[in-house]
């Protein structure tokens, strides 16, 4: 299979032809149709997750079609079109038992503690916990998206943050994260501030339904502006960037008793941010992480998807090549283009 690997962090990918992957007892063989870059992949590839073991194949949010499976899996059968959640579960442990496969301590990750979707095939173990069967109305690419930012967002503002209709909730920083954030919130009935330093990704931000946006770069104190907005405060709050920076605003920007999610990810230098502790206490404030979803929490995402109600597609910006992924990947961190970009051919 064409695939792209690097054997060094930080030094340029490469596209490698590699053996195919087999199927585990409990696992299957994925052709992907499509997986998006995210920059989860850039971090991994600047050697901030410790999961990863090198030489690497990337990837993690995928769509595809099952070509291969292992004697153990019930659930799944050569032909059928699937994704999977980016954090899978082992589906023996007490966490995964009780339905919490997102947090499973020995968790599987294509692309992270696995080879991954940036190849034309992968190996996906533990299929029958963790596989989403894909109705034939949603694309792959579409699907792709589904499986990192989308979902991450969809656990965050819908089941950690409860956010409920008429709630204010401000998203700090507008790409993939935080447009689908932006997104699920308008369907769920909230009120949703973007903030961004980018005129253009507010502009779109406010296509994707946000009733306000604050640009970060033009405001003496982000949170302030947001108190003003709202009139006290945001009900919830989310830092989908991954920065000291947004996520202090984010706490700080919420009214007595209120909620932020940290979505994006805070490693290497970051991990440590400042918070503003007595704050969190005298105001009785909530902070929670989300990381991935299950994959039986997918039927509510796709039944919103297929009433219409959220559109992930919208937020796809550009499809590319396997080649051409090379160079997208190591600017992930420079975050300048609007929506997402995902590998839509790999020959």
């Amino acid at each position: 299979m064409k695939a792209m690997f690097y054997e060094a962090f930080e030094q340029a990918p490469e596209i490698r032809t590699l053996p195919d992957p087999t199927p585990s007892e409990d696992g299957v063989v994925i052709a992907v149709g499509a997986s998006g870059l995210c920059r989860s992949d850039w971090h991994g590839w600047m050697g901030h997750d410790p999961d990863i073991r090198l030489p690497h194949v990337p990837g993690h949010e995928l769509a595809g079609r099952v070509v291969a499976t292992g004697r153990g899996v019930m659930r799944f059968k050569v032909g059928d079109r699937v994704t999977v959640p980016f954090v899978s579960g082992c589906g023996h442990c007490s966490e995964c038992h009780s339905g919490n496969q997102q947090v499973c301590p020995n968790q599987f990750q294509p692309g992270f503690t696995h080879w991954g979707s940036f190849a034309e095939y992968v190996a996906i173990d533990y299929a029958d916990t963790n596989l989403v069967h894909l109705p034939d109305t949603i694309d792959d690419a579409t699907a792709a998206s589904l499986g990192c930012r989308f979902a991450t967002s969809f656990r965050a503002v819908a089941d950690q943050a409860r956010t409920g209709p008429g709630e204010w909730i401000a998203v700090h920083g507008c790409g993939g994260v935080g447009l689908s954030a932006i997104m699920i919130a308008t369907a769920l009935g909230a009120n949703a501030i973007g903030v961004d330093i980018s005129e253009e990704k507010l502009a779109f931000a406010r296509e994707c339904g946000a009733v306000a946006t604050v640009n970060a770069s033009d405001v003496a104190d982000v949170a302030e502006a947001v108190r003003e907005i709202t009139k006290g405060g945001a009900h919830v709050s989310i830092d989908a960037l991954g920065h000291p920076a947004t996520c202090f605003n984010s706490i700080n920007n919420l009214r007595r008793r209120g909620r932020h999610v940290q979505v994006g990810l805070m490693l290497g230098e970051y991990a440590t941010p400042q918070i503003p502790m007595a704050q969190v206490i005298g105001h009785e404030l909530e902070i929670y992480g989300s990381h991935g979803m299950q994959a039986w929490r997918y039927d509510a995402m796709l039944s919103m998807l297929a009433a219409g109600k959220i559109a992930p597609q919208k937020l796809i910006g550009r499809r590319v090549s396997l080649e051409e992924a090379v160079p997208a990947l190591m600017a992930l961190d420079k975050a300048e283009a609007t929506g997402i970009s995902v590998i839509t051919r790999f020959s």
